[in-house]
């Protein structure tokens, strides 16, 4: 079993070459495949996975899916030159991402960001997740389709205007939802079981994916 990522202190290389990827509008046609805008949380379905079986028995048509879902508020904020989250449905304090280079990044202004340096990603094997904004900012967020064999090259960055939300599917790669500059709040659905799959950009890639904002 993997060792679960350190999001308060990730242990990150200095002066890693920093790998920009495009950043789209998301519309319902660019991000179809990833998931789909939201215009109302309310009584949104999310998708919940089976349980896998482990050999050729199958399992229950009756179980395997009950642990429902969690929600809570989802914060983005930055800090300074760091970009911090925080999710309440899960119990989750991480930090996301960075303006600069980690190694001198600090967090004594309030100086927009120019960008986003992303060290990590992952998915949820065991169900979707919505993220919808309470403060109607725009942020954006990264994504990439399914694959355990997923690279840098792979992802691509959607911009919201503040005015729908994103549903992502189950499976698929991402970190959070992004605000472009101070924090802005989400309100946040996802599988009950929250599992995580996790890659790590900085120690298996040697850099830091990079999503220009200005």
């Amino acid at each position: 079993m993997a060792a679960a990522p350190d999001y308060l202190n990730p242990q990150i290389p200095p002066n890693l070459k920093q790998h920009r990827i495009p950043v789209i509008d998301a519309t319902a046609e660019s991000i179809r495949g990833f998931g789909q805008l939201v215009d109302d949380p309310e009584g949104f379905d999310i998708e919940i996975v089976r349980w896998p079986a482990q050999g050729w028995r199958p399992v229950d048509s009756d179980s395997g899916y009950e642990g429902g879902t969690t929600q809570g508020t989802f914060i983005s904020q930055w800090e300074g030159d760091v970009l911090c989250g925080r999710n309440d449905a899960v119990s989750g304090d991480y930090i996301l991402g960075y303006a600069k280079d980690p190694s001198v990044a600090i967090r004594s202004h309030q100086q927009p960001p120019e960008r986003i340096l992303l060290w990590h990603a992952n998915y949820h094997p065991d169900g979707g997740q919505l993220f919808f904004p309470l403060d109607a900012k725009p942020f954006v967020v990264p994504l990439a389709m399914p694959s355990d064999d997923v690279s840098p090259d792979d992802f691509v960055c959607f911009r919201f205007d503040g005015s729908q939300g994103l549903y992502i599917h189950p499976n698929i790669w991402h970190e959070g939802v992004f605000v472009t500059q101070g924090m802005q709040r989400f309100f946040d659905k996802q599988g009950a079981v929250h599992a995580r799959v996790s890659v790590d950009f900085a120690n298996e890639f040697n850099c830091l994916l990079e999503v220009p904002l200005r």
